[in-house]
């Protein structure tokens, strides 16, 4: 969620923090049905006066009711008169349930509830509210539906507190990274505190579901900075370093998906390093398939050619317009000409790339005179 919308979640907290206040001060005052059919009997209030207070406070009552759900009776299902955001798209995350009707908490349902708020801004929080309320009402049996809106304030009321802790480390991390490396004991005490937070809001199981896979990333992206920040470590050892981490993960789909990155970046370093030292095409191909297996070694094999291809082609189509551009007096008359070449050697999608290519050379050139 990005950090426009949870300031606007912060202001619609002070907002409801007024609303909720409002509320109690109304039903705090309100007799209940017994004070009211008492309240006839007593000589010191008159029956219009009665009528009037009970009209007033249920009025009162309505006030209230239409502040807090004003927009739930216009959905049935929760997907009617979706923002145009949301429009078109496939809903995301899911609500499980067991044999007893019981909600099984899942990453999904976290992401079923992002996939909602994410239209924070076009609209109203409590639009949202009620559309979210509807949908699990209307896909979802009891007791689990009740849950499920149940966690789902919570969530809503974590996503509002935790602007705080990023305001009171942001500043930190920004000197941080102003110095050239990433503050990791501050990183460390932030999430000691997320972690805190999230406490308040969530039982255990519902923290492992929602956030287990997303504190794995974390923990695996600050251990990569840790080692690539300590100076006493071989690029050697820090390349063991992050191998032996990565083994020690439990297996997860986490750890499978950690391990697919880590091959990438392993695969982009040595390519370079390997082309740049002059390796053959089978040379690359064997450490590819070793990184990522056969098909896609094949794979890039083939984007290899069609990269020398483009680079011949652009080599030959530089050449010829620099000598269009040399000879002739009229420039309107060359750019013609330097127009019909690009559409002698390139496609319509690669003519889109010329002038980022030539700026990418221009810039290589600099840095490698």
């Amino acid at each position: 969620m990005s950090h426009n919308r949870r300031q606007i979640y912060v202001t619609v907290a002070i907002i409801a923090v007024v609303v909720i206040a409002t509320a109690a001060v109304i039903l705090w005052f309100k007799p209940d049905s017994n004070d009211i059919n008492s309240a006839s009997t007593k000589p010191s209030v008159s029956d219009n006066e009665n009528s009037e207070l009970v009209t007033t406070e249920l009025a009162a009552e309505q006030v209230v009711k239409a502040i807090t759900t004003p927009s739930q009776s216009q959905f049935v299902t929760g997907l009617e008169n979706l923002p145009r955001s949301l429009q078109g798209t496939q809903i995301d995350g899911e609500i499980i349930i067991d044999e007893n009707k019981q909600l099984v908490v899942t990453e999904g349902l976290r992401r079923l509830f992002d996939y909602f708020l994410s239209a924070l801004g076009e609209e109203e929080e409590a639009t949202i509210f009620a559309r979210v309320e509807s949908y699990i009402s209307h896909h979802t049996p009891e007791p689990a539906a009740s849950q499920a809106v149940t966690i789902f304030n919570q969530y809503v009321a974590y996503l509002k507190a935790l602007p705080e802790i990023e305001k009171r480390y942001g500043n930190l991390q920004l000197q941080a990274t102003k110095s050239g490396e990433l503050d990791l004991n501050a990183v460390a005490q932030q999430k000691q505190d997320i972690a805190n937070l999230r406490q308040q809001y969530f039982d255990k199981p519902t923290i492992t579901a929602f956030f287990g896979a997303e504190d794995d990333y974390d923990n695996y992206s600050i251990e990569m900075v840790r080692i690539d920040q300590d100076k006493q470590m071989s690029d050697a050892q820090k390349q063991a370093a992050r191998q032996e981490y990565i083994s020690r993960l439990p297996a997860s789909a986490t750890k499978t998906n950690i391990m697919q990155q880590a091959n990438i970046s392993e695969l982009i370093t040595r390519t370079e390093q390997m082309k740049a030292r002059g390796a053959t095409p089978e040379e690359l191909y064997d450490m590819r398939r070793e990184l990522v297996g056969a098909p896609a070694a094949e794979r890039l094999a083939q984007v290899d050619q069609e990269d020398a291809n483009f680079d011949q082609r652009f080599t030959q189509y530089e050449t010829q317009k620099n000598r269009l551009l040399s000879q002739s007096v009229d420039a309107a008359q060359a750019q013609i000409q330097i127009n019909q070449l690009e559409q002698q050697l390139f496609n319509d999608t690669e003519r889109k790339r010329l002038d980022g290519y030539a700026a990418l050379q221009r810039q290589q050139a600099v840095n490698n005179p």
